[in-house]
């Protein structure tokens, strides 16, 4: 790492620079949800084209989140994370300036390629700017509060955007960030790379595995629209298998693959990503419900909803806080395993939401559970997913557990969905759901992420090594106590 003396001493400064960029990332996904209504209205969006203001950002960012870690690795982490913040500073400013559905689409794609080269490049930077341990726990605890709570941020500063400015500047508010973040990059954060490594690229693995990833990807977001049991959905997840085979055959075959297989030999990352897979598919859906639930049902304003949403973003930062302490005590396997039940009871809890329901009764209290396991969770899967891995592999690994837990989300609110349509349908078949039919729908779909939730505890009891959980507490106190006497 070059001048490594000189950025070590700014390597706190270059978290909070690291943590605004993933926080925009995050805030990308959720902020324009609210604001679909005007722009709808301001560029005469069909019906059915007006999710691919979301989806657009959600399949390049889940089908290139591998892609752009590999390529952190072998170009240069703050060289790549500098490409990604142009990229979307770029692709934001030409978003707000959309004149068309066409162009707006467009745009909103390139913002999630921005996003997928943006988000493993800086995790990669914490994780090799920071030592393993105590430290590093510290690190990802301020970078799970500040990612956790992006959603719910993003939910409320689109509501005051939209009303206070216009649609536009839901989009335009990443430029000043993008800016900032790339004047102060180089002065803040070392560049590395994976030094024993030749720069050969995997160009045949690089395009299968991002075709499958944006091609499963797509087929899910679609799903609720097209049918699980339409040939759209069915041919285009089984196209998407059919590449990742090829992607497994080429990974097999090539002397410096994309994604080197050896790296899933480390029992705990592989346990890491299938749990964060599953917290990603519980919680993602929980935001998109909770949503429709206060407007369509409570009747809240999209003001009213965001600031709804404020006691459970505190409570996913301070719960992050915490956990990346506990870490150091305890380990990581029984803070992840506490914040899945977190999990499990928040959402359990949300599927008792009623008809003539309130704030304090329905929403307030399992909100506090899901946040606190949200950012026990967050926090946790994500140290566990880089603790053991080289340096040289930490893009690696950072792409593969913010894929996890995209392409989590995306099958988790597609399923949900597909519940809660059902119900709906099941209630209200000819017309306009009325409130009780909408009410039992939105139930179903929280009870079957709780569900989902509960499969993800079992999974961590099973999947994260215990030895390896005690290995890192250990390392994190010889840390602390090295640091003390020093």
């Amino acid at each position: 790492m070059e001048g490594n003396g000189e950025f070590r001493e700014k390597r706190w400064q270059a978290l909070v620079l690291l943590c605004s960029a993933q926080f925009v990332v995050v805030l990308d996904a959720s902020i324009v949800n609210v604001a679909l209504p005007s722009i709808g209205k301001a560029l005469e969006f069909s019906q059915a084209s007006l999710p691919w203001v979301v989806n657009a950002y959600v399949l390049t960012f889940g089908g290139f989140l591998l892609l752009g870690g590999r390529t952190a690795d072998l170009l240069g982490r703050r060289r790549v994370f500098m490409a990604g913040l142009a990229l979307v500073g770029v692709a934001s400013l030409a978003a707000g300036f959309a004149a068309t559905e066409g162009q707006l689409i467009a745009a909103r794609a390139a913002q999630g390629l921005g996003a997928a080269i943006i988000s493993p490049a800086a995790l990669s930077i914490v994780t090799t700017t920071f030592s393993d341990g105590a430290e590093r726990n510290r690190a990802l605890g301020v970078w799970g509060a500040v990612a956790g709570s992006g959603g719910a941020a993003g939910v409320l500063l689109g509501g005051i955007l939209t009303d206070g400015l216009g649609w536009e500047w839901v989009l335009w508010v990443n430029v000043p960030v993008s800016l900032i973040a790339l004047f102060l990059a180089p002065r803040l954060i070392a560049e590395s790379r994976a030094e024993h490594e030749t720069r050969a690229f995997d160009v045949a693995g690089a395009i299968t595995v991002t075709a499958a990833l944006s091609i499963l990807v797509y087929a899910l977001v679609d799903a609720t629209d097209a049918g699980w049991g339409s040939s759209q959905t069915i041919g285009l997840i089984a196209l998407s298998v059919a590449l990742l085979a090829a992607f497994v055959a080429i990974e097999l075959r090539s002397a410096k693959p994309l994604v080197p297989f050896s790296i899933f030999r480390i029992r705990t990352l592989t346990g890491a990503n299938v749990v964060g897979l599953l917290v990603g598919a519980s919680l993602f859906s929980m935001f998109y419900f909770i949503s429709l639930y206060m407007q369509q049902v409570l009747g809240y304003s999209a003001i009213h909803a965001g600031l709804s949403y404020l006691p459970l973003a505190l409570v996913i930062m301070a719960a992050a806080g915490i956990a990346s302490q506990l870490v150091t005590k305890l380990g990581y396997k029984p803070v992840l395993a506490a914040g899945l039940m977190f999990i499990v009871i928040g959402l359990a809890w949300f599927s008792r939401v009623s008809v003539g329901g309130s704030f304090t009764a329905d929403i307030l209290g399992p909100s506090l559970f899901a946040a606190a396991g949200l950012g026990f969770a967050f926090v946790t899967t994500t140290i566990a997913a880089v603790s053991g891995v080289e340096e040289n592999e930490a893009g690696l690994a950072s792409g593969l557990i913010n894929t996890s837990q995209q392409i989590g989300g995306a099958l988790g609110l597609a399923v949900l969905s597909t519940i809660s349509i059902s119900r709906i349908e099941d209630l209200a078949p000819t017309g306009a759901p009325g409130d009780e039919a909408l009410t039992e729908g939105y139930q179903a779909a929280f009870l079957g992420g709780a569900g989902i939730a509960l499969l993800g505890f079992v999974l961590t009891l099973i999947l994260i090594r215990g030895s390896d959980s005690r290995a890192h507490m250990e390392l994190g106190k010889e840390a602390a106590s090295e640091g003390a006497s020093a």
